[in-house]
């Protein structure tokens, strides 16, 4: 039965809404935040935004000089000559070859520098052997140390080892360089899941690969995505490494652009070399967006914890 209506005495107040009091939309703090983040937003959007109409207009129309104002007539010759017919030294077959020496550099050293990792990682937080504080503080200085001073040494490893101008030598250095900071990464999330799963899985005889693959690796989809998002990035947009270790003919899209940018021959088409520098960063842009909550994710969880 509901409880009856009570009426208050005349003259009584009845009590009013609790809790804390509404903000007002634009409020001065409001204002100050949203403001801050459109004058910064449009900092980082304003330049692609430029690259974009530049790639859709003719050289005519660019020879006005108003880099801001859309196409009048929207092209996409320029795209088409940036991916297919754009001369990057000796050879003129645009960005397409050198797209797809990037992938065959990026999926490998992806895989087997996240592989790596993730087992250097699971095995220092949960299967601690004698040394292993050591063996972190050294594999973690090793990420600090910067990549001009070991350039040379590694062109002689390379070299004495057979692959140095070869794709396989430069998905080695990329894997080997990629391997401190992503160790850090795996350390840290498994040392953040709760320890018992890993106490019950012994005391239920599952050795070290059983409790990698059957316990630590479900849990683990977003610390991978973080290190897929991270080496991806890396290696993708790298041009130190890619125009040292491979010889023309395997250079990665990055080096291309380079040679496509500043190259010094004919007339300078800037609609050109902006549709080949926005083709060049959308892989980047495509895992960014499609796996972006997941990245936010793993680094919450445990890639800034120690």
């Amino acid at each position: 039965m509901a409880d009856p209506v009570r009426i208050p005495a005349p003259g009584v107040l009845l009590p009013g809404p609790s809790g804390p009091k509404p903000r007002k939309t634009f409020s001065a703090r409001n204002i100050m935040i949203y403001g801050t983040l459109f004058v910064v937003s449009v900092y980082y959007l304003l330049p692609l935004y430029v690259m974009i109409v530049t790639s859709l207009k003719g050289m005519p129309e660019i020879r006005l000089g108003n880099i801001f104002s859309p196409p009048v007539e929207i092209t996409f010759e320029p795209w088409v000559k940036a991916w297919a017919t754009a001369c990057t030294g000796l050879n003129c077959d645009g960005l397409s070859r050198g797209f797809w020496n990037s992938v065959r550099i990026t999926i490998p050293s992806v895989i087997l520098s996240i592989a790596i990792a993730s087992v250097n990682g699971y095995a220092l937080a949960n299967w601690r052997f004698k040394g292993s504080e050591v063996f972190f503080t050294i594999l973690i200085f090793g990420a600090f140390i910067p990549y001009q001073v070991m350039l040379y040494p590694i062109v002689i490893m390379l070299r004495e080892i057979g692959l140095y101008g070869t794709l396989w030598g430069l998905v080695l250095v990329h894997s080997v360089f990629g391997m401190p900071i992503l160790t850090l990464l795996f350390r840290n999330y498994f040392t953040a899941l709760p320890e018992e799963l890993f106490k019950a899985a012994r005391v239920d005889g599952a050795g070290f690969w059983g409790i990698y693959f059957r316990i630590m690796l479900p849990m683990s989809l977003p610390i991978f995505v973080v290190a897929i998002i991270l080496q991806v990035t890396g290696i993708w947009n790298d041009f130190l490494f890619g125009v040292v270790y491979t010889k023309p003919d395997l250079y990665p899209m990055t080096v291309q652009l380079n040679n496509i940018v500043n190259s010094v021959q004919g007339v300078k088409e800037y609609n050109v070399n902006m549709a080949a520098t926005i083709l060049t960063g959308l892989v980047p842009l495509v895992v960014y967006f499609v796996s972006g909550k997941l990245f936010v994710r793993g680094i919450a969880a445990g890639a800034v914890k120690g």
